[in-house]
Order: structure tokens, then C-alpha cells, then sequence
């Protein structure tokens, strides 16, 4: 078996993508290499005319198989390029920018993967209002450790971590130290377009590598490929708080889920590994076959069809409505039996309508969820973990990012595209 000797920190920090490649890659504690992945990933992320060798490879020597031109498409000498949207029109191309040193609470993790979140579209688009430029989105980040600060003890160099949406936060409020709830702070520093507590901007995972708080990082299960893990760390969190908060998560329970897009699948598939009969309710008849058979829900309804519904009344526990366009809510809860949930995720442009009497008459609840804290993300991940459950995506390279948001646009995705960082960007 082809085996690495184990490189110096001086190294690792010329190379860190090799790095990143080479733990991956990785077989053994004792370094030994999996040939097949090996050859694999030369195919992939190096030089298809190089041969590795059956012995041992010093670092150097490993590095050089997957030595690629840095993209140099107009971008400036940095230690770090992305791809970032200059302005309102949304469209991303190369940029280069400095993150800042590994600081003594800091890791610094080479991006693999990235996922790309429908709230990026809007972001670079400026569809809310707040955006400031040059913008490098991207809140799905995947990766491999390679520097860590002196005080940091719960990662080291090699390991799989995750940054979704949030990177810091006040660390002394209610939401902070008592609840786990960072999403909740006043002071959260989000992943992208947030100024951070050192008054610079935060830029997103579109890049080849991002510095975080350790408490900000995340472990990703060793059986979860990154790629298809990396929409779990906004997808598969803003789904799994609510089944959990909202007590939708005890196994024999009748659950709904409104939309079968990027947030819709992941629900499925937890609310499933929870042990619920879990009914797909959709304006669309055509998805019923995946739904069911792919996804493994147990039940279909289409929204439009006025007998069904009717047929299906007051048999759900509770309800994860994750469309972002104006619906009927009253439909949804003359699906609820007494003292059901109706938990919304979703964020229409505009105000959803409903009759209080529709409350009233069966004790609904109708509640909200944005994503979940930190904590509760690295439980979503070991459950993910433990279930093998992963997002289902479709792989792109950088370049194809603008395309991607087109396709986005007019819902042509199952169910979440993921760019291939390490494939396509390079220091």
C-alpha cells in the first residue's frame, strides 16, 4: 500500500490543499494510503499523466501529483480566491482576499465542498435589502483542519469540520451560555455579509479556505462524504430544529412535510430516520413517484386537489411547510388533528393569510424556526451520522456557479447543487 511521511506545519501551510486531498484519502492511523482512492483522485484533482507510486511518497512528492495553475483570471495576490458578486446583478467571477491568521481560539479549514442555499441567490441579488459588496456567499462549508490555535483542543490537523451559517456570536448572552441558541444573538456574526466583532466583513465558503472560532466549527462523521454532508449544515439544521423543538420527532408521529426542494428532501429523510409516517404534500403530482419511492415517504398529497385533502383531514401531528411562496395555510391546518403543529421555515415575499377560527376550532399551534445553534447542529450531524443520511446533490464545478443560480431560479435542481471547491479552485 502506498503510504505519505507525515509533512511539517511549514508544509501543510505551503499545501494545505494537498492536505486536505491526502486526508481524505487516508486508510489508516499509521498513514497508509487507499490505492484505489488514490488513483481516483489523481484522475480528479491532479495531473492525469501522473503515476503514484506503490511506496512511500514524502510529502513533496504527494503534492506534486495534484499541483494545478491558481486561477489567475484577474485576481491579485491573496491567501485565499473565491468567487464573489461585485453587485446587485448577482453574477460571480473570481476574487481574491486575505483571511485573517489563525488566531489562539482560531482553525483554519481547506474547503472541499460547498453547498449552494437558495438564501445565496437572494443575497447576491440584494433580494433583501442588506447586502454589501464584494460578496462571497456560501454558508454549506465542508473541510479538512489544517491549522489550529494553541488554545484549541477539541480539533487538530486532518480532522472533517463543517461552518454553516453563523461564526460567531457575543458568547455571554442567554441565547450564547444558557440556551445553545446562537442564532438568537443579538451580536451573531453570520458566514457571509456580517460584519464581524473586528468591524471587517464576513466572506462565505465560494472560497478555498475560511479561519473561524473553534466553537463555531463543527465535526463532520467520518462515513458521511463530504460532498453530499455539506448542505446538512443549513439544510439539514433548519429542518431537524423544528422536529425536535416543536416534539414532531417521536417515532410513530403523522408528519407532513409542504415542498420537496432542497429543504423538503432533507425533511423527509430525518423525519423518516425518526421513525414518522411522513406524507409529501406538494402543487406538483409529478413528484409523487420520488417522493415515495426514492425518498421513502410513506404518503403523498397534492395540494390542489380539493378530495384528497378532504380524505386526509385532521390526520397530522404536525406540519414542516418549507415553501417560500404564498400558499394556503388554511388547507394545511384542516390537515392537523387537535392540538397539531404547523411549523413554518419557509420565507414567502409576501404575508401569509389565515382565519383565526381555523386556530381556534382545533387548538392549532402555528409556529417558526430559522436554523438551530451550534450544539444542535453537531447533534443533527452524529444523527446524520448514525442514520447515513446525506443531502441529495448534484456536483458542479465554480465555474458553473452562475448557471447554477439560473437552474436555481426555476427550481431545475434535486436537490442541491454543491460545488466541488477543491476541484476547481486552487492556491
Amino acid at each position: 500500500m502506498p503510504r505519505v511521511r507525515s509533512p511539517s506545519h511549514a508544509e501543510v501551510a505551503a499545501q494545505p490543499r494537498a492536505f486536505a486531498l491526502l486526508h481524505q484519502i487516508t486508510a489508516s492511523a499509521d498513514g497508509e494510503l487507499d490505492a484505489q482512492a488514490l488513483k481516483e483522485f489523481v484522475k480528479l484533482y491532479g495531473e492525469p499523466s501522473e503515476s503514484p507510486s506503490e511506496g512511500e511518497l514524502s510529502f513533496a512528492e504527494f503534492a506534486a501529483l495534484f499541483r494545478r495553475p491558481a486561477i489567475s483570471r484577474g485576481v491579485t495576490a491573496a491567501n485565499c480566491i473565491g468567487y464573489a458578486s461585485r453587485d446587485s446583478g448577482g453574477e460571480l467571477s473570481a476574487f481574491s482576499f486575505d483571511r485573517r491568521p489563525v488566531g489562539a481560539h482560531d482553525v483554519r479549514i481547506q474547503i472541499t465542498h460547498v453547498g449552494m442555499c437558495h438564501s445565496d441567490l437572494h443575497q447576491v441579488k440584494n433580494e433583501w435589502g442588506n447586502s454589501q459588496f464584494p460578496m462571497v456567499p456560501g454558508h454549506e462549508i465542508v473541510g479538512i483542519v489544517t491549522e489550529v490555535g494553541p488554545e484549541v483542543s477539541a480539533f487538530k490537523p486532518g480532522d472533517r469540520a463543517g461552518v454553516g451559517c453563523m461564526v460567531d456570536s457575543c458568547g455571554s448572552c442567554e441565547a450564547c451560555k444558557e440556551t445553545g441558541e446562537e442564532q438568537f444573538c443579538s451580536k451573531v456574526v453570520y458566514t457571509y455579509n456580517s460584519k464581524g466583532h473586528d468591524g471587517e466583513m464576513t466572506q462565505g465558503g465560494y472560497s478555498t479556505a475560511i479561519v473561524v472560532r473553534d466553537t463555531f466549527a463543527v465535526h463532520i462523521p467520518a462515513n458521511l462524504p463530504l460532498d453530499a454532508a455539506a448542505p446538512l449544515l443549513c439544510a439539514g439544521i433548519t429542518v431537524y430544529s423544528p422536529l425536535r423543538h416543536f416534539g414532531l420527532d417521536k417515532p410513530g408521529m403523522r408528519i407532513g412535510v409542504v415542498g420537496l426542494g432542497g429543504l423538503g428532501h432533507m425533511a423527509v429523510k430525518l423525519a423518516k430516520a425518526m421513525g414518522a409516517h411522513v406524507t409529501v404534500i406538494s402543487t406538483s403530482a409529478g413528484k409523487k413517484e420520488e417522493a415515495m419511492k426514492v425518498l421513502g415517504a410513506d404518503a403523498f398529497l397534492v395540494s390542489r386537489d380539493p378530495d384528497a385533502l378532504t380524505v386526509a383531514a385532521n390526520s397530522l401531528h404536525g406540519i414542516i411547510d418549507t415553501v417560500s411562496a404564498k400558499h394556503d395555510l388554511g388547507a394545511l391546518i384542516g390537515l392537523l388533528r387537535v392540538d397539531g403543529k404547523l411549523v413554518l421555515v419557509g420565507v414567502p415575499e409576501v404575508p401569509l393569510e389565515l382565519a383565526s377560527w381555523a386556530l381556534i376550532s382545533k387548538r392549532i399551534t402555528i409556529g417558526g424556526s430559522p436554523i438551530g445553534g451550534i450544539r444542535q447542529t453537531q447533534e443533527m450531524l452524529d444523527f446524520c451520522g448514525q442514520h447515513n443520511i446525506t443531502a441529495s446533490i448534484e456536483k458542479i464545478p465554480i465555474e458553473y456557479a452562475n448557471t447554477a443560480f439560473e437552474r436555481m431560479k426555476a427550481s431545475d435542481i434535486r436537490y442541491r447543487f454543491v460545488i466541488d471547491i477543491q476541484g476547481s479552485l486552487a492556491l
